[in-house]
C-alpha cells in the first residue's frame, strides 16, 4: 500500500522520517509530508500534495501527538474510528452538516478525534464532553480538516495515528506537550499501527 504520511510539525515530521530511516525495509510505502499546523494549512497542503503527486495513494496517514481525556496515560497510541470538529460554536448540528457532522476514519478504536484551531485545556475538554455526550476523545489541530479534504478529493480513505503527549484533566499544560514531544522521538509505536494496516 502506498500511504502519503501527514506530519503536521517538524518535529513530528523529523520524527516520522528518522523512525522510518530506522526501519529500514518497510511492508508499505511512505511518503513523508510536512503540513504546517491547524486545519487551513493542513487541508491546503493535502490538497496540494495529492494534486502534485507523481504516484497515486493509496490511503493518508495523519501521525503525531495529540491530547487526550483522563483514562488516556501519555505515550499511548490511539487509532480512532471518526473526526469531527470542536470549535464551531454557535452551529445547531446538522445545519452546517460540513462543519459539524463527524466524519469516517480508518482507525478501528470506537474513539473521536476532535479538531480544532486551539490547544485544550481541561476546562475545554469538560464542555466538549458535556456538548457532545463523550468520555473519552482526542484532540488535535488538523484531522478533520483532512478528513474533508480527503473526501473532496477522491475520497482516499484516512487514518489517524496519535501518540497521547499530554492529559489536560491531570493538570498537563502546553508545557507538558512540549516536554513530552521532545523527550518521546521514537515514532516506533506509530509505524507499528501503519504497518498493521491492510
Amino acid at each position: 500500500m502506498n500511504i502519503l504520511v501527514i506530519t503536521p510539525t517538524r518535529r513530528e515530521n523529523e520524527c516520522m522520517t528518522a523512525t522510518l530511516a530506522r526501519a529500514g525495509q518497510t511492508r508499505h510505502s511512505y511518503t513523508v509530508l510536512y503540513s504546517g499546523v491547524g486545519k487551513a494549512a493542513a487541508a491546503a497542503n493535502t490538497a496540494l500534495a495529492l494534486s502534485c503527486a507523481d504516484k497515486q495513494f493509496d490511503m493518508i496517514a495523519v501521525v503525531g501527538y495529540a491530547a487526550g481525556t483522563l483514562g488516556f496515560r501519555q505515550g499511548d497510541i490511539v487509532v480512532p474510528s471518526t473526526a469531527r470538529y470542536h470549535d464551531c460554536n454557535g452551529i445547531p448540528d446538522g445545519f452546517v452538516p460540513e462543519l459539524t457532522g463527524e466524519y469516517a476514519l480508518a482507525g478501528s478504536e470506537p474513539i473521536t478525534v476532535f479538531t480544532g484551531d486551539t490547544f485544550v485545556d481541561a476546562e475545554a475538554i469538560h464542555t466538549i464532553k458535556r456538548r457532545f455526550g463523550i468520555e473519552r476523545a482526542v484532540f488535535d489541530m488538523e484531522i478533520t480538516a483532512i478528513a474533508i479534504t480527503a473526501k473532496e478529493c477522491g475520497g482516499l480513505p484516512v487514518v489517524a495515528v496519535k501518540m497521547i503527549s499530554d492529559v489536560p484533566e491531570d493538570g498537563h499544560t502546553d508545557l507538558t506537550f512540549d516536554e513530552f514531544s521532545a523527550s518521546h522521538p521514537d515514532f516506533g509505536g506509530i509505524l507499528e499501527r501503519l504497518e498493521a494496516l491492510r
